[in-house]
């Protein structure tokens, strides 16, 4: 799954874990979540695997077995899901290759793009920085389709 992909699932997992929490259940299982999302109970687990190994859920096992959200919906940021879920690799790639250094555009095109990127990226995780889960959650349920 791309990465895009499993930071979107990631937050519709925690939203719906929020949604849950706040009709005064806690404790859910990957198969539940998974009806949410409509996908497959073992790619939810996975991605909650990732979730704990950040700290944002935590497992129960035994009686009652199930994930928790580890902080409240307010404290988790987008960012947080994101640095959770993203690799370590930059959102935006260079070539793979070294450009054509006896062109002009070659010569100067990675240093250009390797600026532009970092100044891109930085924004990106500005703005995942100032929306939390609940803020997620709240605009959810606000969006209704006709």
């Amino acid at each position: 799954m791309s990465a895009n992909s499993r930071m979107t699932v990631a937050v519709h997992v925690l939203t719906w874990m929020a949604l849950v929490h706040d009709r005064g259940r806690d404790v859910v299982t990957s198969d539940q979540i998974a009806t949410s999302v409509a996908t497959n109970p073992v790619v939810i687990r996975r991605g909650l695997a990732d979730l704990r190994e950040a700290g944002l859920v935590t497992v129960r096992h035994g009686a009652g077995a199930g994930w928790t959200l580890a902080r409240a919906a307010e404290t988790i940021t987008m960012l947080d899901v994101f640095r959770a879920v993203h690799d370590d690799e930059p959102l935006f790639a260079l070539h793979r290759g070294e450009p054509n250094q006896s062109c002009p555009i070659g010569r100067g095109i990675r240093p250009t793009l390797r600026d532009v990127y970092a100044d891109a990226e930085e924004a990106v995780r500005r703005e995942l920085a100032r929306v939390t889960i609940a803020d997620v959650l709240r605009d959810t349920l606000a969006t209704r389709s006709d």
